[in-house]
């Protein structure tokens, strides 16, 4: 990869992979360079079994030239380890592996890349980091985006990655947060955020919320269409706890609570439109690459929002303006079909009148189908020239709830 080159990455949560070892990386590598992602952004904090996992990483990372780089999570590290990152350690620790063939690389003079999930307070370690090890700084200090000394603290970075790509209410998200963090960086490096859901319930940690989720995958990939942003990372591949995971389920490594959310809840579906949406955003518009394999692709809970206890789930970050779980995840299918030419697209619900739309585009289509009260399995059927191409037999919509609680993570599939 050349080091200006656009770049998407993944987030990915060591503290999730336990007793990973290098085939165990190669596999999830494979999986994700088979969709386009060029690389993982590798999320440490502190965990005794750190050193390990990143040289097995490392070690399966190089063959298949994909490429890694650190991300350094001061918000863990400075709370669950009780303890926090030194200038001493971070140093230490981009020094061991900046040399690796799989690390990435960006600028002119090929420097190793290096981030952070939050950890501003941390600022002047970093000023002494990048001069010990030369890293390309791109922090995520997401909360100080719009503090009163943001200008002199993001006059110390390379770039910046923006964590704020959930919509705040039941509106979609829009780009004005990344035009905002444009005119804060000017000429430096933006690393835009996307993300296809978000639902935690994880009483350890005192997290209990959601943010609206429907649409976001598909409107995420067209605002980076729009934006055009140096480099992509999406979040996340492997964070159970709050849903967001488009990698494989590996329960081993589900943090205690997300069991009852995300136990049977695959996202891998998710990868299949990246091909395309990556593809557009390296040409540097919406053409993407022939499609090769029809595919119908289907995203959403599979409990109606007033079917059981939310569990004491609310809409909306606590600090923010809160609703109703149910106001923002919102009864209704995320359809994607990918389609070789236009077609038309039924939809049926158990025995309820079938809905029919239309693909209008060869490649990604999306819909938005609300289920209008109506609940049993959902079947697919793609259909031109009166012959049906393509069907399939999703997830079923049910009131009858687990444990009585609404699960609010999304059920994702495909038609293969």
């Amino acid at each position: 990869m050349q080091a200006q080159a656009k770049a998407v990455f993944a987030h990915f949560i060591v503290g999730n992979a336990y007793g990973f070892d290098t085939a165990a990386y190669t596999q999830e590598m494979t999986l994700a360079s088979a969709a386009g992602i060029d690389g993982f952004a590798m999320n440490i904090a502190g965990d005794p079994w750190t050193e390990d996992q990143l040289d097995a990483a490392y070690s399966a990372a190089a063959p298949l030239n994909f490429k890694l780089f650190l991300s350094f999570d001061h918000a863990a590290n400075d709370g669950a380890f009780g303890g926090s990152f030194t200038a001493a350690n971070i140093t230490a620790y981009i020094n061991r592996y900046k040399a690796e063939p799989a690390q990435y690389l960006y600028g002119a003079k090929a420097q190793p890349v290096a981030s952070t999930f939050e950890g501003p307070g941390h600022a002047a370690d970093w000023i002494s980091v990048q001069e010990a090890t030369q890293c390309f700084f791109i922090p995520d200090w997401t909360s100080m985006k719009t503090a009163p000394n943001a200008a002199s603290l993001f006059a110390t970075v390379n770039g910046a990655l923006s964590w704020d790509v959930w919509p705040n209410g039941p509106t979609g998200i829009s780009t004005m947060i990344d035009t905002d963090w444009k005119s804060i960086l000017g000429d430096k490096v933006y690393m835009m955020g996307v993300s296809p859901w978000f639902y935690t319930n994880l009483p350890a940690y005192s997290k209990n919320w959601l943010w609206r989720g429907d649409n976001l995958w598909h409107d995420r990939w067209q605002q980076v269409l729009e934006i055009q942003p140096d480099i992509v990372e999406i979040l996340t591949w492997n964070d159970y706890g709050e849903s967001h995971y488009i990698g494989p389920l590996h329960t081993e490594n589900f943090p205690p609570g997300s069991e009852l959310y995300a136990t049977d809840k695959p996202h891998d579906a998710w990868r299949d439109l990246l091909p395309y949406y990556i593809a557009a955003y390296k040409n540097g518009n919406s053409s993407s690459i022939p499609v090769t394999e029809e595919k119908i692709i289907w995203a959403h809970k599979t409990n109606p929002a007033g079917s059981g206890s939310a569990a004491g789930t609310v809409g909306n970050q606590p600090g923010q303006t809160t609703y109703s779980p149910g106001q923002l995840n919102l009864d209704a299918i995320n359809l994607d079909v990918i389609v070789q030419e236009p077609s038309q697209v039924t939809v049926q619900i158990g025995d309820n009148a079938p809905s029919v739309w239309q693909a209008n585009v060869a490649g990604p289509n999306h819909f938005l189908i609300y289920w209008n009260g109506q609940t049993g399995t959902i079947t697919y059927k793609v259909s031109r020239n009166g012959q049906t191409v393509l069907s399939a037999t999703g997830a079923t919509i049910t009131s009858d709830c687990a444990d009585g609680r609404v699960n609010w993570n999304a059920e994702v599939g495909s038609s293969s």
